[in-house]
C-alpha cells in the first residue's frame, strides 16, 4: 500500500502565513496565491468560502456566519479550520491522494504548534509533512549559500509576525520572531484616524492605506489617499483625505519595534557572525517590506546596508519550492512526521 501511495503521491510547498498563503507544486511553480480566510456557518458548522470570497465577507457577515484567518501571528488558531482549508487547496491543485507537503513555520514556534501544523496536514490528507523554518526557507528563495560558514541576516516581515534570524551552516544561529508585522501596522493606521479624525475604520480600508501610501521614510513627493469611514461625533458617514506623511507617523510605532527587535538580535550575537552581517548586509523580505522606504529607515538608524529582495512576497514559498524540486537534498534541513497507514 505504502508503495503505491508513493507512485500517486504529489509534493506540495505551503507558505501557511497569517494574511496569504502561497502553494508551490513541484514541476509546476508558485500555482496558488491566496488570503489565508476561512467564512464559516456556525450553526451548520461547515466551511463555506475560503480565500479571496472569504475575505471579502470579512468584517460584513450576518449573523450566523463568521470570516476569521484561522492562522494568527504564524501559528494555528483554529485547527479543524486549517485542515479544511489545506484540504481545499490540496484537491484544489492536485487530483494524488495523498500528497507529500512541506509548510513553512515560524522559527519561534515551539513543539506543540509545530505539532499543529503536522495535525492540520495529515488530517487534510497528506502522507508525510515536513516543516521548515521560514527564515531557512526565506534564505533559500532569496538565493543565499546558507552552507557556508558566513552569517547571513534575513528579516522576514510578514501579516502576523517579524521573523528575525541570522543563518550560518544550514542552521539559524541566532533568531528573534515578534508579534509586530502587517497586521499591527493596520491596527496602528487605524488607530491614528480614530484619534486624529475621530472616525471608524475597518481593516480592509486600513491595509488599502498601507498597500497605496504607505511609507517609513520622508520623500519629496507627499501623496494623499481618500478614504471614507464612520464619524464617532457626528453619528454619519465621512470622507477623510490622508496623506503620506500622516501614514508614516501612524507606523512610527511599529517601525520603531521592528528595528529595535533586529538591533537586539544583531547585540546578542556572536562577534563573527555580526562581522559577517556588517559585511554583508541585512535581507529584507515578506510584504511588510514593501512599505517605501523601510530599507532605507534600517540603514539609516542601524548604519547597515539593506538589501530589497525581489519577489518579496513569495522568497519563503520560492525557498520551499527549491526544497520541494530536492527534497533528498534538503532533508536534514527539515523535520517530518509520516503519517501511519494501518493494516486492515
Amino acid at each position: 500500500m505504502s508503495h503505491l501511495l508513493k507512485f500517486f503521491s504529489s509534493e506540495i510547498g505551503i507558505d501557511l502565513g497569517t494574511a496569504w498563503t502561497l502553494v508551490y507544486q513541484k514541476n509546476r511553480g508558485i500555482v496558488l496565491r491566496i488570503p489565508s480566510v476561512v467564512a464559516y456557518d456556525i450553526e451548520k458548522k461547515e466551511v463555506i468560502a475560503i480565500g479571496e470570497e472569504a475575505k471579502m465577507m470579512y468584517g460584513k457577515t450576518p449573523e450566523g456566519i463568521v470570516a476569521v484567518r484561522p492562522i494568527r501571528d504564524g501559528v494555528i488558531e483554529n485547527l479543524e479550520l486549517v485542515q479544511e482549508f489545506l484540504y481545499r487547496i490540496i484537491r484544489k491543485i492536485s487530483k494524488f491522494i495523498s500528497p507529500i507537503l512541506v509548510v513553512g513555520v515560524p522559527a519561534g514556534a515551539n513543539e506543540v504548534e509545530r505539532k499543529a501544523v503536522i495535525d492540520a496536514g495529515i488530517g487534510a490528507g497528506a502522507r508525510e509533512v515536513f516543516l521548515v523554518p521560514e527564515p531557512i526557507a526565506s534564505a533559500i528563495g532569496i538565493g543565499l549559500d546558507i552552507s557556508k560558514p558566513k552569517g547571513h541576516m534575513v528579516v522576514d516581515i510578514g501579516g502576523g509576525t517579524s521573523e528575525i534570524a541570522i543563518i550560518s551552516l544550514n542552521q539559524i544561529a541566532h533568531q528573534n520572531s515578534i508579534k509586530i508585522a502587517g497586521d499591527e501596522m493596520d491596527e496602528s493606521i487605524i488607530e491614528y484616524i480614530r484619534r486624529k479624525y475621530n472616525t471608524n475604520i475597518g481593516y480592509l480600508t486600513a491595509e488599502e492605506i498601507k498597500v497605496k501610501i504607505g511609507n517609513a521614510y520622508p520623500s519629496e513627493n507627499e501623496e494623499y489617499v481618500e478614504i471614507s469611514g464612520w464619524d464617532m461625533i457626528q453619528h454619519r458617514p465621512k470622507t477623510i483625505k490622508i496623506s503620506s506623511s500622516e501614514v508614516r507617523e501612524a507606523l512610527n510605532s511599529p517601525i520603531n519595534q521592528i528595528i529595535s527587535a533586529i538591533s537586539r538580535l544583531l547585540e546578542d550575537a556572536k562577534a563573527d557572525l555580526v562581522r559577517d552581517v556588517l559585511e554583508n548586509g541585512i535581507y529584507l523580505t515578506g510584504g511588510g517590506s514593501l512599505i517605501r522606504g523601510l530599507d532605507l529607515r534600517i540603514q539609516e538608524e542601524l548604519n547597515i546596508k539593506v538589501h530589497r529582495v525581489d519577489y518579496p512576497l513569495e522568497t519563503v514559498v520560492r525557498g520551499i519550492g527549491k526544497i520541494v524540486d530536492n527534497l533528498n537534498k534538503f532533508k536534514p534541513l527539515l523535520s517530518k512526521s509520516r503519517k501511519i497507514l494501518k493494516s486492515k
